[in-house]
């Protein structure tokens, strides 16, 4: 089936034929990005020590990163609609790799905290343009379901693999590795981007950009993440965190008003007003919170509890990254063009929730292979199956004006999404730890009772909060089935409507909304 596609300003036909070798390159950044939201915690005591960070502050090093990237997606976003989605994942690349660069050399606090504060601007101009390019390269349902397939699997694992590469660097070079390794990876990919990656034309956004809205969204999402990362450190009572939440929500209202009435909205209220995307956003928003929960806690689990290295613990995530492979490449992809999305996030999610049905059943002496080993492959597989057409989803049918903030929103919902996760079920597994000491510290009377009453109720809080998060992955389930409507992705009439939105773009310039 032929396409229209547009290159160099002309409507000509047949697909890119470089377009493969453009997925290397947008995938490679996407790994960067992802990995760099779990590499640097595996760093982060070795880089404390060495800077004198103090513990109140070492938090910072990982809050600076969530907050400038958390809130200012949906402004890079609409940045790679406005200048071209190829000029604005280059310029992402570079200034990642230069702030990772100033991070690996960081002397002190401050020039550490700027650093991830620098990372986490360019994340949120590249996460957004790389999957827009990977949106608007790739239309043949059959090729988009394949190219999907593998950036789902990297979105999904690549957190996983940041605990080994973490875990490897630190222990076998330095920490400053963890931030050093981003500039091969940025060179090959800004390089491969340069030379290979040729943008349709005419998909480009000339309208002026929205300021309030950018202000808005911007002060209202860092309110946000704060609100949830502060909560995570000082309570859910605290002052300074109800704060947040209430300005988090003023703003955040403002925003929407403003959006509706302005000629050219940040945010187009059409993005998430759509049944399908909406669904999209809330189910992956919720599915991340799940995840990131157990990331933390299974992280706690091997290292604290079972003793396990870095190193090892990093290896003991690899049976996910192969299940979400598995789940992504092999069942999404394949599926995708035969049947309706919801019918792979909602049983994606479900299997899902069974692998951390297993891990609920967390003990001291639980075994690897006959536990942890299955939990996580079911996870892995569950989640890759539902994250490769929840992204197609996400960017499918939207107008190409539209694709950067269209990315933008799914990056923007992972982002929260991973905020409330380490926050909430952090909080649910150190209220469950706490009411476990009380009830049986009295009975510990010697030393080694002491610490194993400790491990128990660690264990314990974890077992807990792994309980919610299966909570949390039915309702994402439960909401993907019954709010998702579209048919599979391999249709005629889809095509057709890519198609024709391709040609309108081309014959008539987005100057307004």
């Amino acid at each position: 089936m032929s396409e229209t596609t547009l290159s160099a300003g002309k409507v000509g036909t047949g697909p890119d034929p470089k377009r493969w070798k453009a997925l290397i390159f947008i995938a490679l950044a996407q790994l960067m990005v992802v990995l760099d939201a779990t590499i640097v915690n595996i760093a982060l005591p070795s880089a404390q020590q060495d800077l004198g960070i103090s513990d109140g502050n070492r938090q910072w090093v990982i809050t600076a990163y969530a907050l400038a990237f958390g809130g200012l997606l949906l402004f890079g976003g609409r940045i790679a609609d406005l200048w071209g989605r190829k000029r604005a994942f280059l310029v992402g690349l570079t200034g990642f790799a230069t702030a990772s660069v100033l991070g690996g050399a960081a002397q002190g606090e401050a020039m550490m905290l700027g650093a991830r504060a620098l990372q986490g601007v360019f994340g949120a101009l590249l996460a957004p343009a790389a999957l827009s390019l990977l949106a608007v390269t790739f239309t043949e349902a059959r090729e988009r379901a394949k190219a999907f397939g593998i950036y789902g699997a990297i979105a999904g694992g690549g957190g996983a693999v940041g605990f080994i590469l973490g875990g490897t660097l630190t222990e076998y070079l330095n920490w400053r590795w963890t931030f050093f390794v981003n500039v091969p990876f940025a060179i090959v990919a800004a390089l491969g981007a340069y030379f290979v990656i040729r943008e349709p034309a005419g998909g480009r956004n000339r309208s002026p950009l929205d300021i309030p809205g950018v202000v808005l969204s911007s002060l209202g999402l860092v309110s946000l993440v704060y609100g949830f990362t502060r909560a995570e450190s000082a309570g859910w009572s605290d002052a300074l965190t109800i704060g947040m939440f209430v300005a988090s929500a003023v703003l955040l209202g403002a925003f929407l008003v403003t959006e509706a009435r302005v000629k050219a909205p940040l945010l187009p209220l059409r993005v998430p007003a759509d049944r399908n995307r909406g669904g999209v956003y809330l189910s992956l928003g919720l599915a991340v919170i799940a995840m990131f929960g157990t990331f933390l806690f299974l992280t706690y689990y091997l290292q604290i509890v079972q003793g396990y290295s870095p190193v090892r613990t990093g290896l003991a995530f690899l049976p996910m990254v192969a299940g979400m492979i598995t789940g992504s490449t092999q069942i999404g992809a394949r599926l995708m063009t035969r049947v309706p999305p919801r019918l792979l996030m909602g049983p994606g999610f479900l299997v899902a929730a069974t692998g951390m049905l297993f891990l609920t059943r967390m003990d001291i002496g639980s075994s690897y292979a006959g536990l942890v080993l299955p939990g996580l492959l079911l996870l892995g597989l569950g989640m890759g199956t539902a994250f490769m057409p929840a992204m197609s989803l996400a960017t499918h049918g939207v107008e190409p004006r539209d694709a950067g903030v269209a990315s933008a929103m799914v990056n923007t919902s992972q982002q929260v999404g991973g905020a409330i996760g380490t926050a909430l079920l952090n909080t649910i597994a150190a209220s469950a730890t706490t009411a476990y000491l009380a009830a049986h510290a009295a009975g510990a009377t010697t030393p080694a009772a002491q610490k194993l009453v400790q491990a128990q109720a660690m264990v314990r809080g974890y077992s807990s909060a792994t309980w919610w998060a299966v909570g949390i992955l039915v309702v994402a389930a439960a909401i993907a089935l019954t709010m998702i409507k579209a048919g599979h992705q391999g249709g005629p009439a889809a095509t057709s409507r890519a198609t024709e939105g391709a040609q309108e773009e081309t014959r008539i310039p987005a100057v307004a909304h």
